[in-house]
């Protein structure tokens, strides 16, 4: 059974940091495409940054510089390091995971990111 579980998430200060955490069961987790997106109520969910199987990555302009994509296959975990945070990060954050194979994708249930004063 694939699972996707993030964690990390919370209420920060702006220009505060926090490291949210994607823990992934039941697949290939090596194999697949892994992503960080986010969600404003309301709002669209968008692409905040992404992985590749072969530790490529790529960033949306917003958290460029200050946002860090990473992954552990030996753990089978991926990280987002979210730096000098905004008020505008606020939102309901995704980590996904596509399959290059099966093409199958797969989410988790979203963790909840506050930056507030």
């Amino acid at each position: 059974q694939v699972q996707l579980v993030e964690s990390g998430g919370g209420l920060v200060q702006p220009g505060g940091s926090l490291r949210l955490s994607c823990a992934a069961s039941g697949f290939t987790f090596s194999a697949c495409v892994m992503s960080w997106y986010r969600q404003c109520p309301g709002k669209e969910r968008e692409l905040v940054a992404i992985i590749t199987d072969a530790g490529s990555t790529n960033y949306a302009d917003s958290v460029k510089g200050r946002f860090t994509i990473s992954r552990d296959n030996a753990k089978n975990t991926l990280y987002l390091q979210m730096n000098t945070l905004k008020p505008e990060d606020t939102a309901v954050y995704y980590c996904k995971a596509w399959a290059p194979i099966t093409h199958r994708t797969s989410w988790g249930q979203g963790t909840q990111v506050t930056v507030s004063s």
